[in-house]
């Protein structure tokens, strides 16, 4: 999911969106896929824009 996402958005990030994604890097990967499901409130110096674009989950090919 994260790989997923980084391979979506990364190329039109500016250099305190990519400081974000490195932040999020340190997180336990379970907390940021409960962050991006909605299970879990998102931390206060991880919630806007890049936050709200991984809640859509349309970086995630989920076979039918």
């Amino acid at each position: 999911m994260i790989g997923g996402f980084f391979d979506r958005y990364a190329a039109t990030w500016s250099e305190p969106e990519l400081t974000w994604f490195e932040a999020l890097l340190d997180e336990d990967d379970v907390d940021v896929m409960a962050w991006a499901l909605g299970t879990q409130p998102v931390p206060d110096r991880f919630s806007g824009e890049q936050m709200e674009l991984m809640k859509k989950l349309d970086y995630v090919d989920i076979p039918r």
